[in-house]
């Protein structure tokens, strides 16, 4: 395997103790736009979850990876059947969508294995991955002949994407917190774009892509179509990684 497949697993430092104090509560009010700054993020946000949702139908086997408060499925409300990955549940447990959820699971790993969906998708999950090869690599087995993944990601990595959220949540942040928001994001965010982008073609044959910018050094989200998976290489890594 190569250099950047090489770096992966990734380990996540600890956050220093005045920030692990206010997590939970920072990151329910992201996820939910509960403030001025997270509900403008938000409403950028939209444009991956349309991208994602574009190939939406009714009857088409769904699995979203890291689905947080579940605020895609309005986006598509007729997807069925529809499961999630989410491995923490104050996220979605109050949410209004969780009887639109078929199956719930915390990890990759704990799907059946003759499992198939149609389509698997994400919206901004994937740079928090640590292990993110071995969850694409199972995303490949996982989809079902002609079946794709769909992701949105920020464009973490580029100048763009950094002015963005220093000039918004990040002053939100210190305003609250009187803390850097910097030091969240580093944890948070394990995986750049590019690196996610490298990824994702290591494992599929067929990648088309588009920016919410002018290009992906110049954008704010990325949103990547990920099809014929190469099954070889996806049983091949998972056989040497195990």
């Amino acid at each position: 395997m190569d250099q950047i497949l090489n770096a992966f697993p990734k380990t996540r430092k600890p956050l220093p103790s005045e920030y692990q104090e206010i997590y939970a509560e920072h990151y329910k009010q992201n996820r939910e736009g509960d403030s001025k700054a997270a509900g403008a993020a938000q409403f950028l946000e939209g444009w991956m979850h349309r991208k994602v949702a574009h190939d939406a139908r009714a009857g088409r086997s769904t699995l979203e990876i890291g689905a947080g408060t579940l605020n895609h499925l309005p986006y598509e409300p007729d997807s069925r059947p529809y499961d999630v990955i989410e491995p923490f549940e104050m996220l979605y447990k109050s949410s209004p969508n969780v009887a639109l959820v078929r199956n719930f699971y915390d990890d990759i790993e704990a799907i059946p294995e003759g499992a198939r969906y149609d389509r698997i998708i994400s919206i901004a999950a994937f740079e928090h991955i640590c292990d993110l090869p071995r969850v694409v690599a199972r995303c490949g087995l996982l989809l079902s002949d002609g079946g794709r993944l769909n992701i949105g990601i920020p464009s973490e990595g580029t100048i763009l994407w950094r002015l963005g959220y220093q000039l918004t949540t990040g002053l939100e942040f210190r305003r609250k917190y009187n803390l850097d928001y910097s030091v969240m994001m580093r944890h948070e965010h394990v995986n750049t774009a590019r690196e996610i982008e490298y990824v994702v073609e290591h494992f599929f044959a067929s990648i088309r892509s588009s920016v919410f910018g002018i290009a992906r050094a110049l954008s704010l989200y990325q949103f990547h179509r990920c099809e014929q998976p190469r099954l070889y290489r996806c049983r091949e890594f998972l056989a040497e990684t195990t």
